[in-house]
């Protein structure tokens, strides 16, 4: 960011042209946190409301609007369309761009994909071909499969939930055990998907081409499933299957998913690459009639619908961020990492634990990192941290809280569906867990440099 020449000449901003620290620039933040984790946990568990999950009463959006509200009216220096700019320019960073137009097309291509049966086929296709003993297992891979393909970690647990708890009463197997299968699966595939918000939103925001944030990703995720994996076979090998359940789809129907992945692990641009999913799903859609024309526009705006509040919130936290900065709340973070984190690998731990505060108080992983990203590219910058590496520490980080959390969406959907409650399917979550076992020992055994 630059500064006007009368910006430079306030106490504000130091001679090196970056702000100074101050800790009362971090306000909006607090405000927020007071707002929306606040009401979450007063609403979910000292006074809840029948019928309402308690951190959905108090809207993200109204809770950030405050925030924004507060940073406006700090810094008298700067005159009110001053700080207008200074919002403006945050907002109008190509890579804020190119991340909304993208989530427009990611909705579209979840509705179109949900209406035509197609995420339903694939969850089928593959449930029928595991045997059904492994079911356990099996909900855990196909979960990482749909989730790859869609992009969205909540859209499987839609569809797979109601899949998992018959087979969790067709084999006599713990509820809270499958959908804890269910749910890291999910989060495998909202981490590495090239569709998914939070991969659009970790490499936007750091620069960083998807295929790079990909592979990096893979190094840490692919052991984390593995012994996932070896682990929900030896659970499956002492499940007793009582009866078995065969389940229809539609060979066309789930192709779309497979190609997409295809053509976005070959390194085609994510736009064309969803125009291509949303075309292929149309017409499959209306060769076997699960689509009619109507229908088809329908679930296109439904699906981008669903994307609106996601879209606002990140131009809000656009503008706070830009505000945050220029009155120097950056640098009181910056200042405390340096204090307490004097290396590189210090650096990826304070990226890792930000990230994941920033979910556990806002119980969205893409507005976690959104929120979080300018601050990890000043550690990037500080710490010598690769930006391919920061945007995986974000994302994988932020998956993994998100999919721990009792109260975020992804466990309240799992447990109303499934009729148990979400803190019963914490213990469950193998893969979470395990991952965040694997994430530490990543960090801890990079090449650690002291800053210098």
């Amino acid at each position: 960011m630059t500064y006007t020449k009368e910006q430079l000449e306030t106490d504000s901003i130091n001679k090196n042209g970056r702000p100074e620290p101050n800790v009362f620039a971090l306000l909006p933040i607090l405000i927020f946190l007071i707002l929306y984790l606040g009401s979450g946990i007063y609403f979910e568990y000292i006074s809840p409301i029948e019928g309402k999950m308690g951190f959905y009463i108090t809207s993200v959006v109204v809770s950030f609007g405050f925030a924004l509200t507060v940073a406006f009216l700090q810094n008298r220096k700067l005159s009110f369309d001053e700080k207008i700019n200074v919002c403006a320019r945050g907002i109008g960073d190509s890579n804020i761009t190119i991340m909304l137009l993208i989530f427009l097309l990611a909705g579209a291509f979840s509705g179109i994909a949900a209406a035509s049966g197609g995420a339903a086929s694939t969850a089928n296709m593959l449930l029928n071909i595991i045997p059904a003993n492994f079911a356990v297992l099996g909900l855990f891979l196909i979960g990482c499969i749909i989730s790859m393909a869609m992009g969205t970690s909540v859209g499987t647990i839609t569809v797979l939930a109601p899949i998992a708890l018959m087979a969790a009463k067709n084999g006599g197997i713990s509820v809270p055990l499958c959908a804890g299968c269910v749910i890291g699966g999910a989060m495998f595939g909202d981490n590495l998907s090239f569709i998914s918000d939070t991969t659009i939103a970790a490499t936007k925001t750091m620069g960083v081409a998807m295929k790079d944030k990909f592979i990096t990703n893979l190094k840490i995720v692919l052991p984390a499933a593995a012994v996932t994996v070896v682990t929900l076979t030896a659970v499956s090998l002492n499940a007793q299957v009582t009866q078995a359940e065969s389940y229809s789809f539609n060979y066309i129907l789930a192709l779309p998913y497979f190609l997409v992945f295809i053509l976005a692990l070959m390194g085609l641009n994510v736009f064309i690459v969803l125009l291509i999913g949303i075309l292929m799903f149309l017409i499959s859609g209306l060769c076997f009639n699960t689509l009619t024309f109507a229908s088809a526009l329908e679930s296109l705006g439904t699906g981008t619908s669903a994307m609106f509040e996601t879209m606002i919130v990140t131009i809000l936290v656009a503008s706070i961020s830009s505000l945050i900065k220029v009155h120097g709340g950056f640098e009181t973070i910056l200042q405390f990492i340096k204090t307490h984190f004097n290396s590189k690998r210090g650096g990826m731990f304070g990226i890792a634990l930000l990230t994941s505060f920033m979910d556990v108080a806002t119980a969205n992983n893409t507005v976690a990192i959104v929120t979080s990203s300018p601050i990890v590219r000043e550690i990037s910058t500080e710490f010598g941290i690769s930006k391919k590496i920061s945007a995986s520490l974000m994302d994988i980080c932020s998956c993994i809280m998100q999919g721990i959390i009792p109260y975020g969406a992804q466990l309240l959907v799992a447990a109303g569906i499934m009729g148990i409650s979400s803190k019963d399917i914490v213990p469950e979550l193998y893969y979470q867990y395990i991952l965040a076992f694997f994430v530490a020992v990543m960090i801890l055994r990079a090449k650690n440099e002291s800053r210098i």
